[in-house]
């Protein structure tokens, strides 16, 4: 964990996977027997795919294929993907974290689309945000920054006032591009530069502030 014990922010904007939930299991399956069909080695594709939708990671694994067949191959994988919960659990200390900020200013900004996100939040037995920006609700992946750019605006705080939480390379990316603190969850986060990085979400408290803000603490 970085030196970094205390933020403030007046929202937080969460990235589901490998935030909130742990889906690497049905990840693994789907995108190593993605990679096998492909032709392409298993350990390379995992480097890439987390946190960006799917059809931008083919575009980055199979740069001379037309967009359209990535388009399609992906609503294919995102059908995969919806129907196979095997393996989807909650990060350590999602629930707590996420009962925590009850009626306090949060959304969640997934490269999932709303049935994928709405499955896995459901499997995971974690409460679904009040504000979402998912996969439909933007024209660029993560890393560019739209989609948390948009959440901010959703929620009405300038992107200053925000701290995302995200576990990969593209969104921590996206989210200081934004402008935005960065909090990286996990053994993905820490090479990636956020603003402090926590193993999960049991080394988070959050409160509200006196001003009305929020108090994030972490240790």
């Amino acid at each position: 964990m970085t030196a970094v014990t205390e933020l403030t922010a007046r929202a937080l904007l969460l990235d589901m996977d490998g935030t909130l939930v742990n889906s690497d299991a049905v990840v693994e399956r789907c995108w190593r027997d993605w990679a096998a069909r492909h032709g392409l080695d298993g350990d390379e594709v995992m480097k890439v795919v987390h946190g960006r939708q799917g059809h931008a990671s083919m575009a980055l694994l199979l740069p001379d294929r037309p967009m359209a067949e990535n388009h399609a191959e992906n609503r294919e994988m995102l059908a995969r993907e919806t129907a196979d919960m095997d393996g989807v659990v909650p990060v350590p200390g999602a629930p707590a974290f996420l009962a925590s900020l009850a009626g306090l200013p949060h959304a969640l900004v997934t490269s999932a689309d709303v049935a994928l996100s709405t499955n896995r939040m459901a499997a995971a037995g974690l409460p679904m945000p009040d504000v979402r920006i998912t996969a439909e609700d933007v024209a660029a992946s993560k890393p560019d920054p739209e989609g948390f750019l948009k959440g901010a605006a959703e929620l009405g705080f300038a992107p200053a006032d925000c701290v995302v939480f995200e576990d990969s390379g593209a969104g921590i990316e996206a989210g200081l591009a934004a402008g935005m603190r960065v909090v990286g969850v996990g053994s993905r986060a820490a090479a990636y530069g956020p603003t402090v990085c926590v193993g999960d979400l049991t080394g988070v408290r959050v409160a509200a502030g006196a001003d009305g803000g929020l108090r994030l603490v972490f240790g």
